[in-house]
C-alpha cells in the first residue's frame, strides 16, 4: 500500500479509503469486522463513514472495531442529512452540527474525527454559519480537518472564500461521485481541487456495481444496488451507461484484468484524485477493490479506458479549443 499526503495537511493517508456505508445495513457486525481487519492486513489507514449510514450503526461498529488502533488510523464522518422525523432533524445549521458531531463522537468512541464532512450543500443555511460552527469545533479539538461532500465547484470555492477572507477553518478535501460513467466532475471539481490543494476521495469508483460485470441492458441479477436501491437504479439509469459498462468489462477481460480492480484503478489514477473510497458487502467484494493497490498497468491502458466512455464538456464548452492545438499553443 503507498500513501498520499490529504491535501494540505501534511498528513499521509493510503491511497485507497474504505467507506463503512454497509456497516450494520448490508454487512453485520461479524463480516463489517472482517473486512475492516483484511483493510487493516492490506495497509488502510483510512476509514470513510457518517452519522446516517445504517441509522448511526455504522458509527457504532467502526467505533468498536478502531478501538485498539485509533491512532493509526484517519477516520471521517458527516453531517447534514436527516437522523430523525423532528422539524430540526437535518441539515447544517450551527445547531445541528454542534448536536450530531458529539453523537458521532460517542458512537465512534473517540475524542476527536480527524475529518468532518458536511454532506451536502445546505441551502436553508448561510453558508457562513456552518463554516463558523466547522471553525469552532476545530478549536475545540473534537474535528481537526473540515470538508465537503457532494457540494459543487463553486459552492466549494465560495466556501474556500469564506474561509480565507474570515481566518477560519477551510475545507482541506472532497468528497465527489466520480466513476467511468459519471465524469462531471473532471469539468471543474477536480481541476478547482488541484488548483486549492485539496483532497479528493471519490465515491462510487463501481458505479454502484454496473462496471463489476453483473449488469446488463438485458440482465440483472436478482441482488444489488441497482435493483435494491430506487436511488441507485435512478442514478444509473441512462441506457448509455450500460453500453459503456459493457465496452469496459470486455475490455479488462481481454487484457487479462479483473474489472473491479481495473475501475478501481482508473479513478485512482487520476492526478487530483487522493484515495478512491471502496464499498463492500462482503470480504469477497472487497478483495477485488483492494488488489488495485498492487495493479500496475501503464498510461495506454488507462487511455484506452478512458476512450470507452465520453469525457465531458469543458467548463466553457468551447469544443475547439479542446481540438484546435493552435489554441493550446497559444495558452501555454
Amino acid at each position: 500500500m503507498k500513501y498520499k499526503l490529504l491535501g494540505r495537511t501534511g498528513v499521509k493517508v493510503s491511497e485507497l479509503c474504505f467507506g463503512t456505508m454497509t456497516f450494520g445495513n448490508e454487512a453485520d457486525e461479524a463480516e463489517s469486522a472482517r473486512m475492516f481487519a483484511k483493510c487493516r492486513d492490506a495497509g488502510v489507514n483510512f476509514f470513510d463513514c457518517a452519522n446516517v449510514y445504517g441509522d448511526g450503526r455504522a458509527e457504532t461498529i467502526l467505533g468498536g472495531l478502531m478501538a485498539s488502533c485509533r491512532d493509526e488510523l484517519v477516520v471521517t464522518t458527516k453531517v447534514t442529512q436527516r437522523t430523525g422525523k423532528g422539524v430540526n432533524d437535518f441539515g447544517s445549521s450551527r445547531r445541528n452540527i454542534m448536536l450530531e458531531v458529539e453523537k458521532s463522537l460517542r458512537r465512534l468512541r473517540t475524542d476527536r474525527i480527524d475529518l468532518y464532512f458536511i454532506h451536502h450543500f445546505d441551502p436553508n443555511t448561510p453558508m457562513e454559519e456552518s463554516i463558523r460552527a466547522l471553525d469552532d469545533l476545530v478549536r475545540q479539538g473534537k474535528v481537526l480537518y473540515v470538508g465537503a461532500s457532494n457540494w459543487s465547484a463553486w459552492q466549494t470555492a465560495k466556501g474556500l472564500g469564506i474561509s480565507a477572507a474570515r481566518g477560519l477553518a477551510r475545507f482541506e478535501c472532497i468528497e465527489p461521485m466520480y466513476n467511468l460513467v459519471k465524469r462531471q466532475a473532471e469539468v471543474e471539481i477536480l481541476p478547482m481541487a488541484e488548483s486549492e490543494g485539496l483532497g479528493v476521495i471519490p465515491y462510487n469508483p463501481l458505479g454502484a456495481g454496473l462496471l463489476t460485470g453483473k449488469y446488463s441492458r438485458e440482465y440483472k441479477p436478482d441482488a444489488g444496488r441497482l435493483v435494491e436501491k430506487e436511488m441507485y437504479g435512478k442514478r444509473y439509469s441512462d441506457p448509455a451507461y450500460y453500453d459503456v459498462a459493457e465496452r469496459f468489462v470486455a475490455y479488462a477481460r481481454s487484457i487479462g484484468v479483473n474489472p473491479v480492480t481495473l475501475a478501481v484503478k482508473w479513478v485512482q489514477s487520476h492526478p487530483a484524485v487522493t484515495a478512491p473510497i471502496l464499498g463492500a458487502r462482503s470480504l469477497a467484494q472487497l478483495e477485488d477493490s483492494l488488489a488495485a493497490a498492487d495493479l500496475d498497468v501503464g498510461p495506454e491502458v488507462l487511455a484506452q479506458v478512458s476512450a470507452l466512455s465520453p469525457a465531458p464538456p469543458t467548463a466553457t464548452d468551447r469544443l475547439e479549443e479542446v481540438l484546435d492545438p493552435r489554441y493550446r499553443a497559444a495558452n501555454r
